[in-house]
């Protein structure tokens, strides 16, 4: 069986897509990725600076946004700002086995920015998404066949 690979990606030219947690990993290489294929892709990150870095290692249409996903007025603030369609968002930020600390919003960090906040940007970019919302998490991906 013959493993999918970026090769196989369509083209993505006048797509439009958002990757949240996209500074490292997975939404690194997912942001790159599409950037590769021709999407303009929005990195939604929590550090503006660490993103910039790793912004300039991409070729394409790449730019950068302020998004802390476990902060629900980041979350809020991200949407109100969104102006016309997004064809993708792909949920991709998260944190795993940090200590016990609670948001702004009185929340678990951990469960704010894997769920409440993931699940809050969904439902308000909803209106805007013309294809798909994908959501990972960890890396589990390793242990599918």
């Amino acid at each position: 069986m013959a493993k999918w690979t970026t090769e196989d990606m369509p083209a993505m030219t006048g797509k439009t897509v958002v990757v949240t947690g996209a500074s490292s990993g997975i939404g690194l290489i997912t942001a790159r990725e599409f950037a590769n294929a021709g999407a303009h892709v929005i990195v939604a990150v929590r550090n503006i600076q660490k993103e910039q870095n790793a912004a300039r290692t991409m070729t394409g249409d790449v730019e950068v946004r302020l998004l802390d996903v476990s902060d629900l007025t980041s979350v809020r603030d991200f949407a109100t700002e969104w102006t016309g369609h997004l064809d993708i968002l792909f949920n991709n930020a998260g944190i795993m086995d940090v200590p016990l600390t609670r948001t702004t919003d009185h929340l678990d960090l951990q469960t704010a920015t894997n769920s409440f906040g993931p699940f809050l940007l969904t439902n308000l970019l909803l209106p805007h998404v013309t294809d798909r919302v994908v959501w990972v998490t960890s890396q589990l991906h390793r242990m599918g066949h």
